[in-house]
Order: C-alpha cells, then sequence, then structure tokens
C-alpha cells in the first residue's frame, strides 16, 4: 500500500527553535523520519513547519532538499516576505502557508485572508489551518474567501463538527491525522467525510506527534486499514494529498 504522508514535522537542531508555551521539541531529522517510517511504503509526503520554528525556513529547505522531489514543504510565512524570498521557497518545493490558530507562532489571524489569496494568486500555493473546529463558526466569513485551504488533525473536537462538514462539503481538505490530538473515535468521522466528499481525507503520520497525548504508532494506520477499502484506502493513504501537494486539486 503507497503512502503519501501529509502531515509531518522535522525537528533539526541545527537550526533554530523557538520556545512555544514553554515547550521546545526534542531532535527529530530526516534520518529518524526515514528510520521511523521504513516499515511503510512512503512515495511522498509533507514537511510541516510548527510553532516552535518560527519564521524559519532554512531548515524547510534543507529537509526538502535531502528529502527529495516527491517531498513538500508547508512554511510559517510572515506577511512581511518578499516575493524574492517567497520564489526562493516555491523553487525548493514549498507549496503551502500554514496558519497555526490554536498555538501560534506562525503570522496573526487577521493575515489569513489576504496572504492566502496573494500566495494562491502568485504560485498556486493553499493554505493549511492547525485550528480547533470549534473556532470555525467564528472564521466563516474570513474562510470563505480563502481560494483552498485544509485543516490539520480532523478539526480536534467533536463539537465542532458540524462546522468541519460545512467545510467539507464546499471542497476543502481534511487530514486524517494526530489520532491522539482529538476527542473522538475517528472512524465514524472519516466515514462520514467521505461520504461528503470521497477526495477530502489526506492521511498523515504526525510523526514525531509533539505535545500529542497519543503518539502516532502502527495502531493508527491498522485501523484505517480495517475499516476502509481498497479503494477507499487509496484515496486516503495516497491518491488525495499526492494530487492536494503536487497542486493537481
Amino acid at each position: 500500500m503507497k503512502i503519501f504522508d501529509s502531515h509531518f514535522h522535522i525537528i533539526n537542531p541545527k537550526f533554530p527553535l523557538v520556545e512555544n508555551n514553554g515547550y521546545l521539541p526534542p531532535e527529530f531529522t530526516v534520518e529518524d523520519y526515514i528510520n521511523t517510517t521504513k516499515k511503510y511504503n512512503i512515495q511522498g509526503g509533507a514537511v510541516v513547519s510548527g510553532s516552535f520554528q518560527a519564521f524559519d525556513q532554512e531548515y524547510l529547505m534543507d529537509a526538502l532538499k535531502t528529502l527529495g522531489n516527491n517531498f513538500f514543504g508547508v512554511a510559517n510565512i510572515p506577511a512581511s516576505i518578499t516575493d524574492k524570498e517567497l520564489e526562493v521557497l516555491n523553487d525548493a518545493n514549498v507549496v503551502a502557508v500554514r496558519f497555526n490558530v490554536k498555538r501560534g507562532g506562525s503570522e496573526k489571524i487577521e493575515h489569513i485572508e489576504k496572504l492566502s489569496n496573494i500566495l494562491f494568486d502568485k504560485f498556486g500555493w493553499h493554505t493549511e489551518l492547525y485550528i480547533d473546529s470549534n473556532d470555525l463558526k467564528d472564521l466563516k466569513s474570513v474562510l470563505q474567501n480563502i481560494p483552498k485551504f485544509s485543516i490539520d488533525h480532523l478539526g480536534l473536537s467533536e463539537n465542532g463538527l458540524e462546522d468541519l462538514y460545512f467545510w467539507v462539503e464546499k471542497g476543502i481538505k481534511v487530514k486524517a491525522t494526530g489520532f491522539g490530538r482529538i476527542d473522538f473515535n475517528p472512524i465514524p468521522v472519516m466515514k462520514k467525510i467521505y461520504e461528503i466528499n470521497p477526495k477530502a481525507l489526506m492521511f498523515g503520520t504526525d510523526l514525531p506527534s509533539t505535545r500529542a497525548k497519543i503518539p502516532f504508532s502502527e495502531k493508527d494506520v491498522q485501523l484505517i486499514t480495517d475499516n476502509f477499502s481498497t479503494n477507499e484506502l487509496d484515496h486516503i493513504f495516497y491518491q488525495n494529498a499526492l494530487e492536494w501537494y503536487s497542486r493537481k486539486a
């Protein structure tokens, strides 16, 4: 079974790290990622910038260069970034901007609409949101003006699932990641999302599961495998994310 890992972090201490709410993550290099996932048929993936990396992009470009062409970057970007700096990132296989609404460490929420549209118009980048689904309702007027976006970790909270489903109906992507972060059984929610839009779900390991109550394990992969058909698994584990990150969606 081929996997496109839509969500993982690389933490290389050679590059700047910034405490977020007093937290600094343990080291998790490209080599650590490769060793941890060698039992899986990883065919590509997305390196996602964490709150603890703030606006540093050197680590991301270094990781993408080491991982190769089938891997893409999701960057924390300041609103003040120049076109020249963006071109460098774009050439390095960065394809998305991330807004960490839940923890901070990225650009402020008031810049989401403008920055997302600039990046989409100039480079075709999409937007990724680390956001609690409980907060989706309050941001509806802003999010409806963003051309393409995804939501991390199934939205995190059961109470906001109806708002998550609303956006799935509108064509947004949802990452089936971070099962140790959510407060509900992921399978019924994934089933509902798949029913609404078979192209919405994207599996990711969430490695190294920084701050998650329960870290990623093989049990997460098995749980999905046991509950979906072969065709559904191909969409969830591979095709949906491959299309999303290779800018074909």
